[in-house]
């Protein structure tokens, strides 16, 4: 409690109830002086009343003291922030550079295809104008001989016709009275325009070309964003068997006792991967060769893995899924039918965060499966494998492997 006098003013040398706990718990002058950094309670104002000159250097020592080791680390603060502006802008240029060398490759690869496509095509057309000119040959060929049988019976007849020698007329060939033997030249005509159907198959194996080479290329860009996933054996389902690397799961004919934690799932036969991604880009490959049924994406870290489950964006599961060994489907909610060209042995998977893209690629043949894009991501995601046992057990016995990214 503080005093005052009979005018009501604060008595300056009351104590105040700071005052009084330093005096309770007396600190040494030196700390309350490199802690308060002037003089505020009563035993310095006393100590050092006398000695007011050296009271105010010695604060503004300290003072001073703290002042040089706060700027001193601002500064290595912000020569450490410089450094990593700097690493970071050569990792960019880097990046940029081997970027733009990729792109140049890529395009000088598609500027190739064309060319080659063009130059078969041209080789085409030629060797069908060289076709065109034979056949034109041969047909002004036989023309000119018919039209020199026709002028030679067109002679004889004009002379038959100039004889007076009736009895010669009555002893000529019947023949001669009947037009000659020719081909039916208003029937034949020659095509002068260029095959539309030639143009259409060269345009269509330009553009697969150029598909299987984008894909290729888009497929390499990806995979240089790979990362080591392993499998989490506390989500595992209790029919799921992992392997000890964590690399390698298949679905086993008898139900394991596991405890029912939180993060298993119970219903489904699913499992996530331990390492969760919540920004950048990231690519990993799955085999699943020899398999009949499965799930395979991405999840978010809140999905409910307890009871039935509907895999869909909208409940956190960007999958795709195969039924009866054939039938290929992107899980959107509602599923999408997917027709590929070939059954795919090992699945790409290839998230970007930011951009809210899952894309699907099939490894082998470097061909787009299905891609979800615009997606709004917000929490971590991991991989995601549903592994059922329908179809014949031992046609869908393999395990699905997560097998290591090979660069080409």
């Amino acid at each position: 409690m503080s005093l005052t006098s009979s005018s009501g003013a604060v008595d300056e040398e009351s104590p105040s109830s700071v005052d009084l706990e330093v005096l309770t718990d007396p600190v040494s002058t030196d700390k309350c002086l490199k802690e308060s950094q002037h003089c505020s309670c009563l035993v310095c104002k006393r100590k050092y009343s006398k000695r007011s000159d050296n009271t105010i250097q010695f604060v503004q020592y300290f003072g001073l003291r703290k002042s040089e080791k706060d700027v001193q680390q601002m500064i290595r603060d912000r020569i450490k922030k410089i450094q990593d502006i700097k690493h970071s802008a050569e990792l960019r240029k880097k990046s940029t550079e081997q970027e733009k060398a990729a792109s140049v490759e890529l395009f000088s690869d598609l500027i190739r295809s064309i060319e080659r496509c063009q130059a078969e095509l041209l080789e085409m057309m030629e060797e069908k104008q060289r076709a065109a000119e034979t056949q034109e040959e041969t047909l002004i060929q036989e023309l000119q001989q018919e039209l020199s049988e026709l002028k030679m019976r067109n002679t004889e007849l004009e002379h038959l016709l100039h004889t007076e020698d009736h009895l010669h007329l009555l002893q000529i060939d019947p023949s001669l009275c009947s037009p000659p033997h020719t081909r039916n030249w208003p029937e034949i005509s020659m095509n002068t325009d260029v095959s539309v159907e030639t143009l259409r198959r060269a345009l269509t194996q330009l553009q697969e070309t150029l598909d299987e080479k984008l894909n290729e290329s888009v497929l390499r860009v990806m995979q240089h964003f790979t990362v080591d996933v392993t499998l989490d054996p506390d989500t595992a389902h209790p029919y799921l068997i992992l392997s000890d690397d964590g690399k390698q799961v298949r679905h086993g004919d008898i139900k394991q006792k596991l405890p029912n934690n939180p993060e298993r799932f119970d219903h489904y036969p699913g499992i996530l991967g331990k390492e969760g991604f919540s920004s950048g880009r990231f690519y990993f490959e799955v085999q699943v060769k020899g398999k009949t049924v499965w799930n395979l994406g991405v999840a978010r870290e809140s999905i409910n893995r307890k009871g039935l489950i509907t895999m869909c964006p909208q409940n956190g599961f960007w999958t795709v899924a195969l039924r009866n060994g054939n039938e290929y489907w992107a899980c959107a909610g509602p599923s999408v039918s997917l027709s590929l060209r070939a059954k795919p042995k090992k699945v790409g998977f290839f998230v970007d965060y930011e951009e809210g893209l899952v894309s699907f690629y099939d490894v082998e043949s470097r061909s787009h499966i299905c891609s979800f894009t615009g997606q709004s991501f917000t929490e971590k995601l991991y991989l995601y494998f549903c592994l059922f046992s329908k179809g014949d057990k031992d046609q869908n016995s393999p395990p699905v492997i997560i097998s290591p990214a090979i660069y080409t």
